[in-house]
Parts: C-alpha cells; sequence; structure tokens
C-alpha cells in the first residue's frame, strides 16, 4: 500500500506545529469534563486475556475406558458470553473446590481456536488416574451442567511460524495426545504451509483416542497432518508399530530429523526417554518444544535429591497477608501441595514451575528445586523467590504469599 506524504518544507512544518500548540487548549477546554473511562485496548486485552472464566459442562463424552472429553461453553448464569480466544496448544487452569480444598490442574485444550471463536466452546480430555486426587472427583461428579471455573488460556506450547520450521514432528504419551487434536485441527484450517506428522505411545489398541479424527483430518489436509500410533505392548490384533518412541523409530516414521521442529508432551518418563533418543539428533535447542507436564511424580530420581529426607515431614511457617501459620510438608511433596492440604488456596496455573503464578518468597529454610521445571529468573533467586509448584522442602521453612492475593 502506498501513501503520498507532502512536506511543505522546513520553516513552514514548524509553523504548522506552532498552530497546533495553540489549538491544543481550545480542544482541551472544549473536551467534555467526565472521564472518558477506561482506555479500549486495556477493554480488549481483559476481554481477550481473561484472570478467570466462568464455564459450564454442556457436552460429555468418552474417548476410552479411562479416558473423557468434556465441552465447556460459557456459564450464562454467571453473565459469560464467550470464550477467551486461544492458541492451538495452550492449557487452561480449572479451579475445582474437594472437600472444602481449593486446587488448581492444568488440562491442555483438545478443540481448535476456531472452535472457542466460532463455536464458542473448549474441550479437554482428561485421563482417569486410579486413585487420583482430582480425576476420581471428576469421573463421580462431573456430567452436563457441572459450573467450572478456569483461568484464561495459558501456555507456550503452540506453533510459532516465525520460530518454528513448517515441518513439525510431534511426540506424544498417554494423554499428551490431547494438544496435539488442537495443533493439528488448526495446521490443517490455517497452516497451509505447515505440515506434522505425530507419533503416540500407547500400551495397546485400548489406550488409542482420536484416530478417526487424525484419519479425517489426515484426509482433508491432504496428508500435511497424519498421525502414526506405537504400542508397547502389542496384543494380536495390533497392526500398526510397536515399540517405543526411538530415535531409529521416529526416522523410520517422521523422516530424517534434519530441519524439523519438535513438539513433545507426555509423562515425566517419557522426558527422561526421550532425551536420551533425541540426543543422537544434535537438534538446536529452538528445534525443540516441551510442553509442562504437572508436578512430578517422584521428585526422588534426581541424582542431586538427598534421598535420606525422602520419609521426613518438616513444618513450613507461612506469612500470609496478616496471618501467620504453620502447616506440614512432606521432603516428596511440592510445596504448593502442602500449601493446598493446609487450605491457603495459593495462586497456581502451570503447576510446573514454568509460569511464575505461585512466585513466593523463601524467607528461611532450604528447598530441592526440580532441575527439570526451573522457571525462575535470575533475579527472582537472587531475591528469594522460588515456585512451589516445582519446590520440595529439605528442611523446616519461612515462607512470604503474595501479598496481593492474601491481603487478609
Amino acid at each position: 500500500m502506498k501513501e503520498k506524504i507532502t512536506i511543505k518544507g522546513e520553516l513552514r512544518d514548524l509553523f504548522e506545529l506552532r498552530r497546533l500548540t495553540h489549538e491544543r487548549p481550545q480542544r482541551i477546554r472544549a473536551a467534555s469534563s467526565r472521564p472518558q473511562g477506561p482506555p479500549p485496548i486495556n477493554a480488549l486485552a481483559r476481554r481477550i486475556h481473561p484472570a478467570a472464566q466462568q464455564l459450564e459442562i454442556v457436552a460429555v463424552r468418552d474417548e476410552t475406558r479411562a479416558a473423557r472429553t468434556f465441552r465447556l461453553a460459557p456459564d450464562a448464569d454467571a453473565g459469560a458470553t464467550r470464550c477467551a480466544v486461544f492458541r492451538a496448544g495452550q492449557y487452561l487452569s480449572l479451579k475445582v473446590d474437594i472437600n472444602g480444598v481449593r486446587i488448581t490442574r492444568p488440562y491442555s485444550i483438545c478443540s481448535s481456536p476456531d472452535d472457542a471463536l466460532n463455536g464458542r466452546f473448549y474441550e479437554i480430555t482428561i485421563r482417569r488416574k486410579e486413585g487420583g486426587f482430582l480425576t476420581e472427583h471428576i469421573w463421580n461428579s462431573w456430567g452436563e451442567g457441572t459450573k467450572i471455573e478456569a483461568s484464561g488460556p495459558c501456555g507456550f506450547f503452540y506453533y510459532e511460524p516465525l520460530r518454528d520450521s513448517a515441518d513439525l514432528v510431534g511426540l506424544a504419551g498417554g494423554s499428551g495426545i490431547t494438544p496435539f487434536r488442537s495443533l493439528m485441527k488448526d495446521i490443517t484450517a490455517n497452516h497451509p504451509d505447515a505440515r506434522m506428522t505425530l507419533l503416540c505411545g500407547v500400551r495397546n489398541a485400548q489406550e488409542k483416542m482420536f484416530a478417526r479424527e487424525f484419519r479425517d483430518l489426515s484426509r482433508e489436509s491432504g496428508g500435511r497432518v497424519k498421525a502414526y500410533f506405537v504400542a508397547s505392548e502389542p496384543d494380536g490384533d495390533w497392526d500398526g508399530p510397536t515399540g517405543f518412541l526411538t530415535a531409529d523409530l521416529i526416522t523410520s516414521l517422521a523422516g530424517p530429523p534434519e530441519g524439523k521442529t519438535f513438539f513433545i508432551c507426555g509423562p515425566q518418563p517419557m522426558y527422561n526417554f526421550l532425551d536420551k533418543e533425541l540426543a543422537a539428533f544434535n537438534l538446536p535447542r529452538r528445534r525443540v518444544r516441551r510442553e509442562v507436564f504437572g508436578e512430578l511424580t517422584d521428585v526422588t530420581v534426581f541424582e542431586d535429591y538427598p534421598r535420606e529426607l525422602a520419609g521426613e515431614t518438616f513444618e513450613i511457617i507461612v506469612h500470609a497477608g496478616r496471618r501467620v501459620l504453620t502447616v506440614p510438608a512432606k521432603a516428596t511433596e511440592s510445596i504448593l501441595v502442602s500449601l493446598e492440604r493446609a487450605g491457603l488456596n495459593p495462586p497456581s496455573q502451570c503447576r510446573s514451575g514454568e509460569c511464575g503464578f505461585c512466585n513466593t518468597i523463601l524467607l528461611n529454610g532450604g528447598i530441592f528445586v526440580s532441575p527439570e521445571n526451573d522457571g525462575r529468573r535470575k533475579a527472582g533467586i537472587k531475591y528469594g523467590y522460588f515456585h512451589p509448584c516445582s519446590s520440595y522442602p529439605v528442611s523446616d521453612l519461612e515462607i512470604k504469599l503474595n501479598p496481593a492475593v492474601h491481603a487478609g
């Protein structure tokens, strides 16, 4: 687009500026004395990135015997009218009250951004964990009409053409397949130059999710997106790849790694396994995108963790606004979990040390920070801040919670 600009000359432009400075006080006097209200761009930003969303479950379907998809729409009873927009691969942090304890859990959005924009709904798929504190509650309590409070969309596990190559490889395990459903739908509809090959590790055919949808997307995209399921414990009817996501298997299904960007989402053991396998590819760091996987299931796997403390329980003195409390804390549980058990409801979203939403001040004592989930900034470390979701007590502690949240 061309625009014609006329320069009248240095002297004439100066006189024009002088005229404007004389007009300015007149315009101010003529203007209304009533405040204009918040800047429109601020209102737009709050609508696009809300601190909280009130949602309602409008549909439920089973994907497998242990995985269930929930469709969430704006809760009209709470005055909600739209879903916040998001980028494919992001997650929602759900806020749930269970027996008087308020907890948060992040779940990837598995629907597409177009669904939120046009259909005004999200979908999340939750895999049931036997004995799981939250998933058992969800299986027993959630159905159509259940009200849900959630954060706005969060996270950095999305495709960015300015940063990522157009040839993408997805590596998933278990419920880590859920953000790839969103990514593959979005690539099919909105990124005609991008391609994605997804390899998903499962134990057997009963764990396969979204297989039919992936086949449909492959046809719709002209083969630009495709998915392979790899069974580690195949039964007699299995006719696909078997084994684990080794470097050789990745190359055989997705092609040579050169020029590709890898997206990885799955449980902690899968990350540990893939770290070794992908090392053979000698990939630049910018070519590997890892989704946070929530809290660690076993902090003792790290060599630097003091295993002799694994059975210990410490005390934490907590400054929460005007209150000072003492709560117990197990050495192998994150400090965030200990605070939640005590009913303190500290802020949190990712539960993986990445977002910094739970940033807290350490006044006294020692902590172990997961080396794979240490998202602290150098300035934060210098001034004594830490993330309770990825930190574990190794002594009695004294901490100060965010005063903006605990002002009472």
